[in-house]
């Protein structure tokens, strides 16, 4: 996304350009790659607002469909041609896959996650040894 504004600042005359892979994805497909990055496997139950994501092996619901979240002035589909920005820019919209995107985002959620729990614990440390007087 971000080399494909540099190539259109690169240009110039300005024009109009369409960013998209050409490519659509799912929420339900984008959870099951997500959740799979991670070693839990989805089975889903139910259909619409009633849909749920559930962890096979603990049987546990882990994702459900919010209404909250619902925007009624939403698209059905959102795809995007990006023809004209791989023809006249040579932008290649799919040089990082869908698969890729998911896991680049999970890696990093989880090295937050390892960072926090990692802080979390120094800190429950450092308070058990001021307690006991072993740091001063």
């Amino acid at each position: 996304y971000v080399e494909c504004m540099w190539l259109i600042l690169q240009q110039p005359v300005p024009d109009d350009y369409v960013i998209a892979t050409g490519e659509q994805h799912s929420v339900r497909e984008f959870c099951e790659l997500a959740f799979s990055r991670v070693g839990i496997n989805l089975r889903w139950e139910g259909e619409g607002a009633d849909e749920k994501g559930i962890d096979t092996k603990t049987g546990k619901v882990i994702v459900e469909v919010s209404p909250d979240f619902y925007r009624p002035t939403d698209v059905v589909n959102l795809w995007g041609d990006p023809t004209k920005a791989r023809k006249m820019l040579g932008w290649n919209p799919q040089k990082t896959s869908f698969q890729q995107l998911v896991n680049l985002m999970v890696d990093a959620d989880m090295a937050k996650v390892a960072v926090e729990r990692a802080g979390e614990q120094v800190k429950m440390n450092l308070e058990e040894y001021l307690e006991k007087g072993i740091v001063k």
